[in-house]
């Protein structure tokens, strides 16, 4: 979705947007996150779900302006998997297939991801984070095999120039990974991004309409991140915000163990793996 289009829903002036984070009102502002929490807590909700919460929570809302509000958030419900297809948004815009099934493994009712190598996928997704008075988005990229944060970026758009910063950032500081994974969003689909990643011989995946379960690496860490930093700070201004985020990351990355990898650290598993490697 453009900027223009935002603040378009939003009733606010793009001007105001340069020099400020997504500057809305207060109460605006209180809907827009009270979704981010209740989606947060529930991914499976679709926005008549989210609008009955809201109603419940005391917030005087119609459903379209919920509907409104989650596309510039940039989140939808997660459905039940649909037939594969391969289609084609516009005619620029083509949505790749899903080529992540191979690493899932199933355990009675219990379906678990494995990616036996570091660089084997990378995963990329953009998520609304909230701060005092305003909001941005932050888009990162995931290894999964380490579960590593490879790169990362806040933004005041949700635009193209938000992924391909970060997918460019991270292909100049690591090796290239053999598959990269990410929604069908637009920021996705468009043609800068899907070059980088033909240039560098880079398998593409989509996830299905609806399924951002397909990309649950990606998924858990926004929801750790939003938890463990976001939620319990106040943050005021964009510099603030900036620190924790950068904190969180090398705690993430550096400090905290993690115990889908053996209780180890993201990312000494993939520099080690890297060495390993070499």
């Amino acid at each position: 979705m453009s900027s223009k289009k935002q603040c378009e829903l939003l009733k606010i002036s793009r001007s105001a947007v340069y020099y400020k984070a997504g500057v809305v009102s207060p109460y605006n502002l209180s809907i827009l996150n009270k979704i981010d929490e209740i989606y947060t807590d529930n991914p499976e909700y679709g926005y008549r779900y989210i609008h009955k919460q809201l109603l419940e929570d005391g917030f005087n809302v119609g459903r379209d302006r919920v509907l409104k509000y989650m596309g510039i958030m940039g989140i939808e419900a997660i459905y039940p998997r649909k037939k594969k297809s391969v289609s084609v948004k516009d005619s620029q815009h083509k949505v790749h297939s899903y080529l992540i099934d191979q690493y899932w493994l199933r355990s009675g009712k219990t379906r678990t991801v494995c990616v036996p190598n570091a660089n084997e996928v990378w995963s990329g997704d953009i998520t609304y984070i909230r701060m005092n008075g305003g909001f941005m988005y932050l888009a990162a990229i995931i290894d999964w095999h380490s579960k590593a944060i490879l790169s990362y970026k806040l933004s005041n758009f949700m635009d193209a120039s938000l992924v391909t910063d970060v997918l460019k950032d991270a292909l100049n500081k690591y090796p290239a990974p053999q598959i990269f994974n990410s929604d069908q969003g637009c920021q996705y689909t468009g043609y800068e991004h899907t070059e980088m990643l033909k240039n560098n011989n880079i398998k593409i995946s989509m996830n299905g309409k609806g399924r951002s379960i397909d990309n649950i690496v990606i998924e858990r860490f926004f929801r750790t991140l939003k938890y463990n930093c976001i939620f319990i700070n106040d943050f005021k201004n964009i510099q603030e915000l900036k620190e924790g985020i950068n904190g969180y990351m090398n705690k993430y990355n550096n400090l905290r163990f993690h115990s889908s990898i053996g209780y180890k650290k993201p990312m000494n598993v993939y520099l080690d793996y890297l060495k390993n490697a070499a």
